[in-house]
């Protein structure tokens, strides 16, 4: 794992200093992603320079230094990921004749460029990739992505200069680059937590999405990135696909996929742990891994003393079960107002995904024993885990019948009584209401969303209306509106799905690459540990939309087949409890221990004069959330999240 950053000086103008000593300046700014190594390479006749920093994982030995020219000297390479099946791939170039100098995956990359060129060669890759590959022979720049989005690559213009990294603060370090904030982008945030690829927060920087291929040439405009593989083509054309087989036959075929995947992702030449929450995904990931390795698994787990939020105590009674070399940690808010100043510098852009902060603390304890951990992402996106696809499912099927007027108004008088005397005529004990426990179970909050989310004309709207935060962003954003081509409304080709097939689609293409991804991604980078997903092997991907969806979800229930899996490992009664997600008290906080850092942040007079929010709809959220007539504590982290990294602009 590492981080890699170019750039093209389209003059030509630069002279060989110029170019190594600004793509070296870039590259420092991404030494948390590599500490074991920084590399530069410079071409003066063609005006480009690759800049890397390594994080040593197979072979730590100089062979592996970046960037890395191919044997015969067409292609420049920098790459920050891992390829998990190299060796396979090896041993085959072996057999076409060619030879290696080390054992590292940059070195197979490169082998199978020059063997197969770029396009086949991509489609071979199994594993999280993000790479620039100069090809001296035909004066182009590539630059390519991860099926699934596991590796971060933003690229762009400052200037005359086409500028490429793994992370925005390379970019930011061009002596070129001036960032100005689109306001389009941060709608988009404000409605999402994230900002969905392409975009970023800069006008002028793309983000380059999953399973995609960007060719940069002298003599013609930048292209339009191309895909080299389509979730899209997966879900349209597999989509039920293994109908004819029994369940036996389906749970078979994916223990062995899932054996397979986690057994590729286990090669390294560095300490390995796992990541163990009390849900099934990671307890399933660590169960095969224990069966795999010859000594007890290394497994990290963050617990909270708020009870609600812990599942310290179910993953200690897995990791105990299984055997493991179980660590834990319980966070206080002052362990979480310890990782917040650092938020904005470590994710670039906006973010506002809170459980950023817990997935910082555990990567830091991780780090501390080992530099790769396995975790049990994607597994909710694959095999139907989130609570939404049931409830949204649900809902769907008992308003399409009327017409929207009629949903309208079912709406509105849904939200004639204020939250605030819902809540009294509830009268919910003061220990709930007063504590954690208000974390949207509320009846007047349950009951204000539903009417936001049954006003919804279509079955997309009303997805949008449940993944939403805030549902008006156009008007909290001075002078920002929604690009029409939004990832709310430029998927809708996979209407033909059900409801639920639609909204598993449509969270695998942005909510995953673009909120769970990233948010891993930095947390673990920002402290030199490589975090691996083996549910994101595509293989598995393209599994999972053959298995009927009634062996996915069904009788009030998501990931059965996990389950049924998980059932040959782990007693049910250690992970039946269903999971909650890694959340933490956020709504409590905002009330006590963190409340002052975000009054300040929050006041009027500050949002106004930086002249990008309206403030008057952000104070009386705050003030609601104070009186705790509402939990407003998902836009409020939004708001504070912006602020906090506007801050440091």
């Amino acid at each position: 794992m590492c981080g890699i950053v170019g750039w093209i000086d389209f003059t030509k103008a630069a002279g060989r200093e110029q170019l190594e000593s600004t793509v070296s300046s870039m590259a420092d700014m991404l030494a948390h992603r590599g500490p074991d190594d920084r590399g530069f390479w410079a071409d003066e006749k063609n005006g480009v320079a690759f800049g890397h920093r390594r994080l040593a994982i197979l072979d730590l030995s100089s062979h592996g230094h970046q960037p890395m020219i191919s044997a015969d000297g067409r292609y420049v390479l920098v790459f920050n990921g891992e390829i998990y099946n190299c060796m396979e791939l090896r041993a085959h170039l072996k057999k076409m004749g060619h030879r290696f100098r080390g054992h590292s995956d940059t070195e197979v990359m490169l082998t199978g460029f020059v063997q197969w060129g770029v396009n086949e060669s991509v489609s071979r890759f199994n594993g999280m990739f993000a790479f620039g590959l100069w090809d001296s022979k035909d004066q182009a720049l590539y630059l390519g992505r991860d099926r699934l989005g596991e590796k971060p690559l933003y690229y762009g213009w400052a200037g005359r200069n086409f500028l490429f990294a793994s992370e925005l603060k390379a970019i930011k370090a061009h002596p070129d680059f001036c960032g100005r904030v689109d306001r389009d982008s941060l709608t988009l945030f404000f409605r999402y937590n994230y900002i969905p690829s392409p975009y970023s927060i800069y006008k002028g920087i793309n983000k380059l999405p999953p399973a995609s291929l960007l060719t940069v040439r002298y003599e013609s405009d930048i292209s339009e990135p191309v895909s080299y593989w389509s979730l899209k083509q997966v879900a349209e054309s597999t989509c039920n696909g293994f109908h004819d087989k029994s369940e036996i036959e389906v749970l078979a075929g994916f223990e062995n996929l899932l054996h397979d995947s986690i057994k590729l992702r286990m090669l390294s030449d560095v300490p390995l742990g796992a990541f163990l929450s009390g849900g099934i995904d990671s307890a399933t990931i660590v169960a095969i891994m224990q069966v795999i390795n010859n000594s007890p698994v290394r497994t990290f787990t963050i617990g909270f003393e708020e009870k609600i939020y812990n599942e310290a105590e179910e993953a200690k009674a897995v990791a105990r079960h299984l055997g493991t070399d179980h660590t834990e940690m319980y966070v206080t808010s002052k362990d979480a107002f310890s990782v917040i100043p650092g938020l904005p510098t470590l994710y670039d852009e906006p973010f506002a995904d809170s459980s950023q902060i817990p997935t910082c603390l555990v990567s830091i304890m991780a780090k501390q024993h080992v530099t790769v951990c396995l975790s049990g992402d994607g597994g909710d996106e694959l095999f139907g885990g989130y609570n939404h696809y049931l409830l949204g499912d649900r809902i769907w099927r008992k308003i399409r019948w009327m017409p929207p007027a009629c949903r309208h108004a079912a709406a509105y008088f849904l939200t004639l009584i204020p939250p605030r005397r819902l809540n009294r005529m509830f009268r919910l004990p003061g220990s709930i209401v007063g504590s954690s426990g208000l974390r949207n179970t509320l009846p007047g909050d349950m009951l204000h969303k539903l009417a936001e989310v049954i006003a919804a004309d279509s079955r997309v709207d009303l997805y949008r209306n449940m993944i939403s935060q805030w549902k008006n962003p156009n008007l909290l954003v001075l002078g920002g509106s929604e690009p029409s081509d939004n990832p709310a409304s430029y998927k809708k080709q996979v209407e033909s799905q059900d409801f639920i097939q639609y909204m598993m689609y449509q969270d695998m293409v942005t909510y995953l690459p673009d909120d769970i991804m990233a948010k891993v991604d930095r947390a673990s980078m920002g402290v030199s540990l490589e975090v691996r997903a083996p549910f994101l092997d595509h293989r598995i991907a393209e599994f999972a939309w053959k298995v009927p969806q009634n062996m996915k979800i069904g009788g009030g229930r998501g990931k059965l087949l996990i389950k049924k899996l998980a059932d040959k490992y782990i007693p049910q009664e250690l992970v039946k409890k269903p999971k909650t997600g890694f959340s933490i008290p956020i709504d409590y906080w905002l009330r006590g221990p963190l409340k002052e850092w975000a009054e300040e942040l929050l006041d009027a007079r500050r949002i106004k004069d930086a002249t990008y929010l309206n403030p008057e709809p952000i104070r009386k959220k705050w003030d609601e959330h104070q009186s705790q007539e509402r939990n407003w504590q998902n836009y409020l982290w939004s708001v504070l999240m912006f602020q906090a990294w506007l801050a440091e602009e």
